[in-house]
């Protein structure tokens, strides 16, 4: 185990970390641009440990960064709101995220916010100078199935931050695996708002959202295609809702 993760498996340094990043974060999500929250029902009352959240992806950073904020905040039972950050006092910590192990060794900011609980896997390789996906290496599944024994997960099952990209078939064979309770996430307006990375504005006054949908109703035995295409259609990013047309995903692209 690398300095880095054995840094992050330590609550007090989790902690400090969340409180830096929430400070520092809060005004861009909250009073620069207009963060909409709603579906925080569906997540107050979960278990503390295998439970995945699946979303769709715009930013590197800015979208999980969010999602702390949100778990925190029910935390100190708020509800649909994030209000003034005093749950930075005492964070929700028992959360990891998955990501791109490349992204997260690009800058010093990004291996800080490996201490806030990422689950590093190696999602792309560079042949040719061209950059192509593929899928969880088996040590990378075993990471978050181990991750899932003890605390939440969020993942992105598009690894990318382009809308409608086709989903990964690792996130379906962790739920087979894992059983956990799998709790959707559509986020809007990330990508108007912030930079690819998710650190700098590119807009201000931005709507986001954030919506929890109520926990999927799973068949854990069925094949990993059919959970991977339930999950799809709930995150909104199936060929189903990609073909609701133009005035579906134009306007979130302009």
């Amino acid at each position: 185990m690398s300095f880095w993760k054995k840094l992050a498996e330590y609550k007090t340094v989790r902690k400090f970390v969340y409180a830096i990043v929430g400070v520092f974060s809060y005004p861009g999500l909250a009073i620069v641009n207009k963060l909409k929250i709603s579906g925080t029902e569906n997540i107050e009352n979960l278990e503390k440990r295998n439970v995945l959240f699946v979303s769709n992806h715009q930013t590197y950073f800015a979208d999980v960064i969010t999602f702390l904020h949100i778990f925190c905040a029910v935390k100190w039972r708020k509800r649909n709101k994030l209000g003034f950050p005093y749950y930075l006092l005492n964070p929700f910590i028992r959360v990891y995220y998955v990501a791109a192990e490349e992204t997260m060794k690009s800058s010093w900011i990004s291996r800080l916010f490996t201490l806030a609980g990422a689950l590093t896997v190696k999602r792309t390789w560079k042949k040719d100078g061209a950059e192509t996906r593929r899928g969880l290496d088996p040590s990378d599944t075993r990471k978050i199935e181990r991750a899932l024994n003890k605390a939440w997960v969020i993942t992105f099952p598009q690894g990318t931050t382009k809308p409608f990209a086709p989903g990964r078939k690792g996130t379906a064979y962790i739920i087979k695996h894992c059983r956990p309770v799998v709790i959707p996430v559509v986020i809007q307006g990330f990508w108007r708002a912030f930079n690819k990375k998710g650190l700098k504005f590119k807009k201000k006054g931005v709507q986001l959202s954030v919506c929890f949908k109520p926990a999927l109703k799973i068949d854990y035995d069925a094949p990993a295609e059919e959970i991977l295409e339930q999950v799809m259609d709930a995150i909104e990013q199936s060929k189903k809702h990609m073909m609701m047309g133009p005035h579906h995903w134009k306007t979130e692209m302009a």
